[in-house]
């Protein structure tokens, strides 16, 4: 029988909202395979929910305040985990936004500002991330997983420039898994199938991509959080331990479907 027993091992976890994330429902496995925790929050309105959810596992999990579009943030708290733990074995990147007003209309309305903040902090924040990470991740071989969504490879109504900062994420998957591979790093991403997560509320006409995948998905349903954080268990432990640079679709068949 395989088993995942990830006791000593550690994981710094970014993208943590509340109890319907889907980095929670990864967190979780992680911690329930004997992994342990620390978590990246972004800003004070965030600090109490995740404090609230950290207290929730049986093993202490400290938290680090994180603006991930700075740099200087990013450094620090890998820098902590790091002094607290003496390395860094999984990192978990679930960070995505962009403005309200970029997310409704046209995407021909998108504003640079718009366009840039949705790609910086949605993207390339993986690439900040992993480049802080890489030197406590390496000495023993690590992994990264980041969530995408498959708006990335086609045209999903009021999803806009999310699905092109998406495309970006998904790119930065496969080279980051390149240039990481020697040093015993690999970064794969799970396309998850739509979820009632906090910031997939933020999207226009969010119940309709709920039924829409519903009834044409192969399954027949939505997927469950758990489903999300089970197949990232695989992906970052050893049972993944040939897969990188790639998109792990869990959404149920969707993608499959032609029409």
């Amino acid at each position: 029988m395989i088993t995942i027993d990830l006791a000593g091992k550690t994981g710094l976890v970014f993208g943590v909202a509340n109890q319907k994330s889907l980095a929670w429902a990864i967190a979780r496995r992680l911690h329930e395979a004997g992994a342990d925790l620390a978590f990246a929050y972004q800003g004070e309105r965030l600090k109490e929910r995740v404090e609230g959810l950290a207290k929730e596992l049986p093993r202490p999990s400290p938290l680090f305040q994180c603006d991930v579009t700075r740099d200087e943030d990013v450094a620090s708290v890998c820098s902590q985990v790091g002094a607290k733990f003496g390395k860094i074995d999984y990192l978990v990147h679930s960070i995505a936004f962009a403005r309200k007003e970029d997310l409704e209309g046209d995407f021909l309305a998108t504003s640079r500002e718009g366009f840039r903040t949705a790609l910086d902090i949605s993207a390339y924040s993986l690439i900040g991330i992993a480049r802080e990470a890489a030197p406590l991740m390496e000495k023993a071989g690590g992994s990264i997983v980041t969530l995408t969504y498959m708006a990335s490879q086609r045209v999903v109504p009021s999803y806009n420039v999310m699905g092109t900062a998406k495309a970006a994420l998904e790119h930065s998957v496969r080279q980051l898994a390149y240039e990481l591979g020697p040093r015993r790093i690999r970064v794969n991403a799970i396309s998850a199938g739509p979820v009632s997560t906090l910031s997939a509320r933020g999207i226009s006409g969010f119940l309709d991509m709920l039924h829409v995948s519903r009834d044409k998905a192969p399954l027949g349903r939505n997927i469950e959080p758990g489903e999300v954080g089970d197949a990232a268990l695989f992906l970052l432990s050893h049972l993944g331990s040939g897969v990188t640079g790639e998109i792990l679709y869990v959404d149920a068949g969707y993608s499959i479907m032609g029409t």
